[in-house]
Order: structure tokens, then C-alpha cells, then sequence
């Protein structure tokens, strides 16, 4: 799934060569993972490849996060089980996991230069379901709340988590960023409900209107970013 903050006139990010964010969820037939488990792991995993120290200064990945940060951030989020998986887990990347799932983040790729046993993976359709629904989140730590008025496959909810996840680092000091760090990056994933949605989206705290490449309307608002410290 790919996502970005919308624009309506070409910017320079658009001219831009286009790099995508590779994420991979293991989705075995048998174990399949907790939705919203699936979407804090997504989430987690772009903040840890973000503050990787190879994708830092001068870092085996450090061009290729700035070549995709330069241009639209787009992240795509495939599912892959048993040989696909292992073969994916071979690849340069990170894999984090939760109480149920596991992603596999990579270092972007070109648009149309995915490595051949990530791009024959599947990309469309991946449903998850929670076995009950989640609890409160804890307000004390960070929560991505995700419109109650836009529908996504697990998927694409998947790349807005991590795509919420990302703006709110880019807003963070050095020190906000190390302790979130350092605490590993704790999140939470809730819906919103359609009041609170309203207030969110006009609290100046980091939003994700979606550019429409894929399920949802170009300029959709999808999720917002509550910190802490941006509060």
C-alpha cells in the first residue's frame, strides 16, 4: 500500500525519483496476526528503521532513506508465509515483532526496482481481524488514531499506522526521538471515535491525508499522531 501526504499541483517531491518503503507481514494460514497488533508492529517497525544507525549519516542505508524521504513518502506493505517468508527474512532488513506479528522492514527501493522475492509477493487484500477489541489506549504514550470514516484492508491501514508513526518523529527533538527510542518505541493503534475524529483532525497534531494511489480517495485524512510531547 502506498501512502503520502496529498498535494493537488506537482511539487518538487513529485519530480522527484520515487522510492517506496518495503514492509512485509508474516501471515501464515494457521496464525494469522491480531489486526491491530499487525498495524502498531508496522508502525514500530518504520520508526526503527528510521532510527537505525545504518540508515543515520553516513549508513549502508543512509541514501536510500534520503532518496525516499526526498521525494513521496510512499511505504507498500506485502504478506508472505513459509518459503516467501524465509526468503523475505534473507534479504537486508529488520524484522520486529509483536504479541502476534511480524514485519520485515527494508531499505527503500525504486519504484519499479523491488528486489524479485519481495515483488512477487502479494500486496492487495490482506484482511486481519481482532479476536476482541483492543483495549483503552494508554494516553501517556503515544497513540495513532485512525479515522472512523474511511475503510482500509489491513494493508493499507498498515502503511498509514507507519506513515502517522513517521510524521510525528519528524516532529520530535533529537532528545524526544532517543527517549521514544529508547523506550522501544511504545504506540498504541486505536479508531477514533467520530467526535474525538473531529477534534483530532483540527488539533494541529501531525495528520495523514493519503495522496489516493490505491482503495481511498486522494486526499483522504486517515490518521493523526497524538504524542505527548507534541501536545
Amino acid at each position: 500500500m502506498q501512502d503520502s501526504p496529498f498535494r493537488s499541483e506537482p511539487t518538487a517531491r513529485d519530480l522527484a525519483p520515487q522510492y517506496v518503503l518495503p514492509l512485509v507481514v508474516r501471515l501464515e494460514k494457521a496464525a494469522p496476526p491480531a489486526r491491530t497488533d499487525a498495524l502498531e508492529t508496522a508502525a514500530r517497525a518504520v520508526l526503527v528503521m528510521l532510527s537505525d544507525e545504518r540508515s543515520l549519516g553516513d549508513g549502508e542505508w543512509a541514501q536510500a532513506i534520503r532518496d525516499w524521504q526526498d521525494a513521496r513518502i510512499r511505504k507498500v506493505v506485502r504478506r508472505a508465509r513459509g518459503a516467501e517468508w524465509r526468503r523475505a527474512e534473507a534479504l537486508p532488513g529488520i524484522t520486529v515483532t509483536g504479541k502476534s506479528a511480524e514485519v520485515r522492514v527494508f531499505p527503500p527501493v525504486p519504484l519499479d526496482g523491488w528486489p524479485k522475492d519481495l515483488a512477487k509477493l502479494q500486496v492487495s487484500g490482506t484482511e486481519l481481524d481482532d479476536p476482541e477489541p483492543p483495549a483503552g489506549p494508554d494516553l501517556a504514550e503515544p497513540v495513532l488514531w485512525m479515522s472512523p470514516e474511511v475503510e482500509m484492508s489491513a494493508g493499507k491501514a498498515m502503511a498509514q499506522a507507519g506513515h502517522g508513526a513517521q510524521l510525528a518523529w519528524w516532529e520530535l527533538s533529537d532528545e524526544e526521538r532517543a527517549t521514544w527510542r529508547d523506550a522501544g518505541f511504545p504506540l498504541a493503534v486505536r479508531t477514533a471515535d467520530p467526535a474525538q475524529w473531529r477534534d483530532l483532525t483540527t488539533s494541529r497534531l501531525p495528520l495523514v491525508r493519503d495522496a489516493g494511489f490505491t482503495e481511498i480517495a486522494p486526499g483522504s485524512c486517515t490518521v493523526v499522531a497524538d504524542h505527548p510531547a507534541l501536545r
